[in-house]
């Protein structure tokens, strides 16, 4: 069987490079900080640094002292980090926060059809009956390892009734790829293109699906699942460019190579542990090495981006700054590369 081709040592330097930088930004309660710091949890399972669990809490604990905000599906991106510090401090503040969570999401948030999240970015009703590939991340995923954690078979359930219900409204059948969103109201995709970060959000998640829900082969709605990813994998891998990444509208040639989107497909492919994957994660690893600055700054990540109305909103979206979620995926894959001999492969499915 094939083998990913990496320097471990270099791979580690790389993530403390990475967690400290990230340590560096005052982002508060919100996605950013959600992905950032999911991605510094990843890091802490794998390498058993004990400097980024403390960096962690600390920080997460000031901001809990500064006070917390309103829930919306944005914002329930913080309960991953609660979750590993529930499991690792047993702090009960970080578990009563999950529920609080929980609770907007399963009685008070947005919801259309048949119970799928809106995806809200605030406290207004800002895109009704709206769903985006960023929900399943931010929210969809969340559900999941808590009904995990607790036992509890009903937010399974909903988690995976919005992993089926965003296939459905999201996954272009034609291509294997993924729209950035739906309007249920106007039942379309709206402009309608194939932007990197979503099938990032897609990809990466569903990938988790099997490696954090026991049994997972007994639950229908699975099938859809791993369904749906080897559809798009399949697709995603012949858009990889040259230098190993994704464009962040991922069919158009003349759009920027964005690392984000990148890490998070290349981490998609580590975790759904097909060998036919592995020379294409192995691009992967030189590219997203070449993209991450000596201090530990993600390059090349695009800014936070709404559903745009044509090609050029996504061409122009800037990819200058510093941004948790280039943080964050860039963790996650990079840990991803150093546990791969650990990952155990679904199968046939």
């Amino acid at each position: 069987m094939g083998k990913l081709i990496y320097d471990r040592e270099q791979i580690e330097q790389v993530i403390s490079q990475i967690v400290e930088r990230t340590m560096r930004m005052d982002m508060t309660w919100d996605w950013p900080c959600g992905v950032a710091y999911f991605g510094i949890c990843e890091a802490y399972e794998v390498t058993k640094n004990e400097r980024y669990l403390t960096l962690l809490k600390e920080r997460v604990d000031e901001l809990i002292e500064l006070g917390l905000p309103s829930w919306t599906v944005n914002t329930c991106a913080m309960g991953h980090c609660l979750i590993t510090l529930y499991q690792h401090t047993g702090g009960e503040k970080y578990l009563e926060i999950i529920k609080s969570k929980i609770d907007y999401l399963e009685n008070s948030a947005l919801r259309f059809g048949d119970r799928v999240l809106q995806h809200t970015v605030s406290a207004n009703n800002d895109f009704p009956e709206q769903c985006w590939g960023d929900t399943l991340f931010m929210a969809a995923f969340f559900l999941l390892r808590v009904g995990v954690m607790l036992k509890d078979e009903a937010l399974v359930n909903d988690a995976l009734n919005q992993y089926q219900w965003h296939i459905q409204y999201l996954q272009d059948e034609n291509t294997g790829l993924w729209y950035h969103g739906y309007d249920n109201i106007h039942k379309d995709h709206m402009s309608g293109f194939h932007w990197g970060r979503a099938n990032c959000w897609a990809a990466y998640t569903m990938s988790e699906v099997g490696r954090r829900l026991p049994e997972c082969y007994l639950y229908p709605a699975y099938l859809d699942i791993v369904g749906s990813l080897n559809e798009q994998l399949a697709a995603l891998k012949l858009l990889q460019t040259e230098n190993g990444l994704w464009r962040t509208i991922l069919d158009d040639e003349e759009s920027y190579e964005e690392v984000s989107a990148s890490a998070g497909i290349a981490a998609a492919m580590i975790l759904k542990g097909n060998p036919l994957h592995i020379k294409y994660i192995n691009k992967s690893i030189r590219g997203m090495l070449d993209n991450v600055s000596a201090d530990g700054r993600v390059l090349n990540v695009s800014g936070g981006t709404a559903v745009m109305k044509d090609r050029d909103g996504y061409r122009n979206i800037s990819r200058k700054w510093i941004q948790g979620w280039g943080q964050g995926m860039a963790l996650a894959f990079f840990s991803d590369v150093l546990n791969y001999e650990n990952i155990v492969s679904d199968g046939a499915l």
